[in-house]
């Protein structure tokens, strides 16, 4: 019986082989043998399919023959013992130092070395204990103290210094252009005055201004964002600054100035701020604040409000809207993340189309002012070139709307005023051509008539 059982898986194996070349018809082409023979090698009949079948014979039939697997030998070191070796393994490796360069002896290696270990374990031992505690710290809470060091710093930057300044300078631009002998106390009392009026707006504004200043990254650092001021404190700097500025323009030079001067602060502090939330109104609301201080400058040398004052207030005016609509372009993300309403956001055309008809419109005010006999005919010709400069970046502002057109746009606005003024107070009437001509302002000729007669 076992032999029988023995025979019958070979033959079995031999019929499938003949039955599978008479389907391949190796008989018909005995050519096509070897390709037929590659194709069963590769489908059925191979050499690891033999090994498997024989495998399972041998299994199966005859399990005498079957291979034993040796019992593994049992290692006669203890685990302890291989931890111990595996522990000075390590030490050894953890013990081999860098080799020395050949011009150092062993000696002074080993020297550096362990005082290049002492450091670091000295420096680990400060750094590590006090990183945890200041973690902590960070993550509390802190008081801010204020510094009477910081506090000229800090109310500069409260009381926008940077704009006071450019604020001042338009009024001494004013005072300068008025056709009336030049008076230094008259001059000081109206500067001074003005940028204290200046101050006190600027403090309001940005008291009022703090929740929605604290979203932009702008203006995040400012005082009373960053808690280095408290409200109370800047109110009182913005009363110490508003009373006396408006007491001086009204008594030191004269009602109208200081008029001028108050409603100048409730429009930008009352109007323009919260139009800024409300409405794209607040943009030609602050253009008319910016021109209020160079008319300001004007009556406080003349003490009336001529058509000279409303020239130079026009040319203040249009020329704030290339400028502050260029800076916006860029702060777009920063006012919508504030919610402030301007054109840049809501009507970013019409922001490049109002920043452009604005500059087109200082070449026509350039025009008239000789026509009003504030300067003579050399000025227009002379500005020309400075107002199609910023024509030309107005338009290119108009036409890509991209970044890089509007920085140029807003850093040629700021050499442009500056420089326009200049210009105009160079091509300015003499006072002693309109004396002769009797187009003084009242009570302005007979100052000119004191000044001259010895």
């Amino acid at each position: 019986m076992s032999a029988a059982r023995r025979c019958r898986p070979p033959r079995a194996l031999a019929g499938l082989f003949v039955w599978r070349l008479r389907n391949t018809s190796v008989r018909q082409m005995p050519c096509q043998f070897v390709p037929l023979y590659h194709v069963a090698n590769d489908r059925l009949i191979t050499f690891q399919y033999f090994n498997f079948l024989k495998r399972m014979y041998v299994t199966q039939c005859n399990k005498d023959l079957s291979q034993r697997a040796k019992p593994k030998s049992d290692s006669a070191v203890s685990p302890f013992h291989e931890l111990q070796q595996l522990d000075q393994e390590k030490k050894v490796v953890h013990k081999i130092s860098p080799v020395s360069p050949v011009h150092q002896s062993w000696s002074e290696t080993s020297s550096r070395n362990e005082l290049r270990e002492k450091k670091s374990a000295a420096e680990t031992e400060d750094s590590v204990i006090p990183v945890g505690a200041e973690s902590k710290e960070d993550r509390q809470w802190k008081e801010m103290k204020l510094r009477l060091d910081d506090l000229p710093g800090i109310l500069a930057r409260l009381s926008k210094i940077k704009l006071t300044a450019l604020v001042v300078s338009t009024a001494s631009a004013g005072f300068a252009m008025a056709p009336v002998p030049f008076e230094l106390t008259r001059f000081l009392l109206a500067s001074l005055g003005t940028g204290l009026a200046s101050c006190a707006a600027n403090s309001i504004n940005q008291f009022f201004e703090v929740p929605f200043d604290s979203n932009m990254n702008r203006t995040k650092n400012r005082p009373l964002v960053r808690g280095q001021l408290s409200p109370l404190l800047a109110v009182c700097f913005a009363a110490c600054c508003g009373i006396p500025g408006i007491a001086l323009l009204t008594l030191g030079v004269n009602p109208l100035t200081g008029a001028l001067g108050a409603f100048n602060i409730f429009l930008y502090t009352c109007c323009y701020t919260p139009l800024k939330r409300m409405s794209i109104a607040n943009t030609w609301v602050g253009a008319v604040v910016g021109a209020v201080p160079p008319i300001m400058g004007w009556t406080a040398a003349t003490g009336s409000l001529d058509a000279g004052a409303l020239l130079l207030g026009g040319i203040l005016y249009s020329w704030q809207f290339p400028h502050f609509n260029a800076l916006s372009w860029g702060l777009r993300e920063d006012y919508s993340r504030g919610g402030y309403c301007m054109m840049s956001v809501t009507h970013p055309g019409l922001c490049r189309r109002v920043a452009l008809r604005h500059c087109l419109a200082l070449i026509g005010l350039s025009t008239v002012a000789p026509v009003l006999d504030i300067t003579t005919w050399t000025f227009p010709i002379i500005s020309l070139p400075i107002n199609l400069y910023i024509s030309y970046l107005g338009f290119r502002f108009y036409r890509d709307a991209d970044r890089s057109s509007s920085r140029k746009l807003f850093f040629c606005s700021l050499w442009h005023l500056p420089m326009l003024l200049l210009v105009m107070f160079t091509c300015k009437k003499s006072v002693l051509e309109k004396e002769d001509k009797g187009d003084l302002p009242g009570g302005s000729h007979e100052r000119a008539m004191e000044i001259r007669l010895p």
